[in-house]
């Protein structure tokens, strides 16, 4: 199932899940328009004119400005012709070993197909391909109403990368047998009746072929000039037009519409969220779980029905210009009765995707007393002796964002990630706050200037970060602003979700010694940094098509200490075990082709004394020894080694008594399901505290190392350089 944010952002389709998410950071740089020279317009039989565009100048573009030594040449068009078969079919259901050797007969040719603009091999790939899923999905619908017998110790293979594709229909068949019964033992583990199970597992695989038959030529332009550039490396990928539009409206936080998440699950549009001071908020009619079955335009426009239709074109026919008026046709949650609606669209701040803040009142001798605090996320008062208590500020950021339009076109009010955490850093000064938490974890990057800037809100001037391009030319980007907007303690959230951006922000901190980083063991490890070069622009300087865009990347960034994140990411001053660490195929050293780590010289810069050896060090230690009495963390620590257990194993039990005995034990598709969610939800909690909130118990934990934190560095808690 997918999930789009109307008038927004499109989630990353799960069908390639968490192994192919990549994060970005991304230079902002207002590229000229231009074309590149030479150019030859003779364009190939059978190809559009914006297709043949494109695709030569994506290839010229990465030739000439991708940070690697790499061109578009025949090693990069076997990587090409591999990846952009497992772009299509990862798990190698539907793809025959005879289609892969007819075409494999051309990985050597990509180059020159794209080079010249020729895109008809990817065309005729996907022809197969749909041809091969309209086959499996008839088997698969077979299998669903065939009795299978759960007592048999039969067990499918888990990694595809273990596998080769099926040599006959009849290999394939009997992999289809499998994998549904694996789809059953699912739904038996989620304690679904077996008659709902059937029909859910009918509607899923039907949503699967009409997914794909729906993909139309910019989706397969995209998923083949993708799997071109990151045969050079992860994060260079081409965007379609839409996906330009879903990128800019992340970055500027902004759209216009309805402000509704919409969820497509098993061809139907269901209602996932209402974004609070939305137009559907506002209106007060449309509900969560509601569906939506058709939409018209305007109060006299015919309905169209969109049962089954893709969800990008569901968003593309509600989203809309401010002011302007679109029709629903709605079955209520409720189930009172099809209704029509109709919706003023506006524009729409997403301000749970921005920083948001929040104080959380503790004794700092609660923890070392034996005191329990109670998990709440309500300001909570353990008196001391002396009747005060400590403040605990806490910043919780998406990403480092930025209206990228509003900054070209000189909008001085233009969405900035600096400017709203400067606010809510001021906030914390007038509240008296004792300590700050900048929570980065998911936060997959952003902006670089943004990431520079708001690492200089806590420090008094200096290099933050250090980015090296293609010429070997190393550049400096520094805090220029005198003084800090925050200069108490300052601790700093990471998890393996956190990259690229976040991992400077963390990376700066760490060299500065201006405060502790805690979470798990490193960051994601993306050193990277890409830039977006819109591609319109380049064949048609005044009034440009939208072509869409190009991230490429281009440097490399370093810490002021010298060295890079690429691969390595941030170490954690204090490691706190979860899950997430473990996950497999989440890190930049699991991705293909990642670039290698590497150092450069370390800048002059400020050493503060809030992170010594000896007070991490007794942090540590007090972490380590309320966790070893914690049950959540004993618990913690037995899934983390059967997590590591089941993701040694290449295959998985379809014995329905061994299957659930071992999720009972650990879930780990669950894990990454419930993951998933948690980079997609909007309005979680800025810190879960909440008794029952199954990360509350890891929060608390943080919550002590801050009380920690600000008893050991006692009345000097105002950073002092030396």
């Amino acid at each position: 199932m997918d999930s789009v944010r109307l008038g927004g952002l499109q989630s990353r389709r799960r069908r390639l899940g968490l192994q192919k998410w990549v994060l970005g950071l991304l230079a902002v740089v207002v590229v000229a328009a231009g074309m590149l020279a030479p150019l030859v317009w003779a364009r190939p039989q059978g190809q559009t004119r914006n297709e043949y565009n494109i695709s030569l100048l994506v290839a010229a573009l990465m030739n000439r400005d991708h940070l690697s030594d790499l061109q578009v040449n025949d090693e990069i068009s076997q990587r090409a012709f591999e990846k952009f078969i497992d772009s299509l079919d990862a798990m190698k259901l539907f793809f025959l070993q005879s289609d892969i050797d007819e075409f494999a007969h051309e990985k050597f040719s990509i180059d020159d197909y794209v080079k010249r603009g020729d895109l008809r091999f990817a065309k005729r790939v996907f022809a197969r391909y749909l041809q091969r899923v309209r086959e499996r999905i008839v088997v698969a619908q077979q299998y669903v109403d065939v009795e299978h017998d759960f007592t048999l110790d039969e067990t499918m293979i888990r990694d595809p990368d273990k596998m080769t594709y099926a040599a006959t229909n009849e290999e394939a068949n009997e992999r289809w047998r499998k994998r549904v019964k694996y789809d059953m033992l699912l739904q038996i583990t989620d304690d679904i009746e077996h008659d709902e199970a059937i029909e859910k597992l009918h509607k899923r695989y039907r949503s699967i072929r009409r997914n794909w038959e729906q993909t139309d030529s910019d989706e397969v332009l995209e998923l083949f000039l993708s799997a071109l550039t990151t045969s050079f490396d992860p994060h260079s990928s081409y965007m379609s037009p839409s996906t330009l539009e879903n990128f800019t409206i992340q970055m500027r936080l902004e759209l216009n519409g309805i402000g509704a998440s919409l969820l497509s699950q098993y061809g139907e549009t269901i209602v996932k969220r209402i974004i609070p001071g939305g137009a559907a908020d506002k209106d007060g009619r449309l509900k969560i779980d509601d569906v939506i079955t058709g939409v018209a335009q305007g109060l006299e426009g015919e309905f169209t029905d969109i049962v089954e239709m893709k969800i990008n074109d569901v968003v593309q026919k509600i989203r809309g210009k401010p002011g302007t008026i679109v029709r629903l046709e709605v079955m209520p949650a409720d189930k009172s009765g099809r209704k029509v609606l109709d919706i003023t669209r506006a524009r729409i701040e997403l301000k749970d995707s921005e920083a948001r803040s929040e104080i959380i009142e503790r004794s700092p001798d609660a923890h070392v007393a034996g005191v329990t605090n109670e998990p709440t996320g309500q300001v909570v008062e353990h008196p001391l002796s002396d009747g005060t208590t400590k403040k605990i500020g806490i910043i919780s950021l998406p990403s480092f964002y930025m209206d990228m339009e509003g900054r070209r076109s000189g909008n001085p009010n233009y969405k900035s990630t600096t400017r709203d955490v400067r606010m809510l850093l001021e906030d914390f000064n007038r509240q008296g706050v004792d300590l700050v938490v900048m929570d980065l974890r998911f936060n997959g990057g952003g902006s670089l200037p943004e990431s520079v800037q708001t690492t200089g809100l806590f420090i008094d001037q200096g290099p933050v970060v250090q980015v090296k391009g293609s010429s070997g030319v190393i550049s400096p980007y520094a805090d220029e602003e005198a003084g800090m907007v925050w200069s108490g303690p300052l601790m700093v959230l990471i998890n393996k979700f956190s990259a690229s951006a976040s991992e400077i922000f963390a990376g700066a901190i760490q060299d500065y010694g201006r405060g502790i980083v805690v979470g798990d063991h490193t960051t994601h490890g993306k050193g990277t940094v890409q830039q977006l070069n819109e591609l319109g622009p380049r064949i048609m300087p005044v009034h440009p098509p939208n072509y869409g865009a190009l991230k490429m990347t281009i440097q490399q960034f370093y810490r002021p200490g010298g060295d890079s994140t690429q691969n390595r990411g941030v170490v954690s001053d204090i490691e706190l075990p979860y899950r997430t660490s473990f996950l497999e195929g989440i890190g930049e050293a699991d991705l293909d082709y990642a670039l290698e780590f590497d150092r450069v010289a370390p800048l002059p810069h400020t050493n503060y004394p809030n992170a010594t050896a000896q007070v991490v060090g007794e942090l540590r230690q007090n972490s380590e020894r309320r966790r070893k009495s914690s049950e959540f963390f004993i618990d913690e620590h037995r899934k983390i080694e059967r997590l590591k257990q089941r993701q040694a194993e290449d295959t998985v039990t379809l014995n329905r008594a061994k299957f659930l005995a071992e999720r009972e034990e650990v879930n780990s598709e669950k894990d990454k399901e419930e993951i998933f969610d948690e980079l997609q939800e909007e309005d979680r909690p800025v810190f879960p505290l909440a008794e029952g909130h199954p990360i509350a118990p890891y929060n608390e934990e943080i919550v002590a190392i801050a009380l920690d934190y600000i008893k050991l560095l006692g009345g000097n808690r105002v950073v002092v350089t030396h």
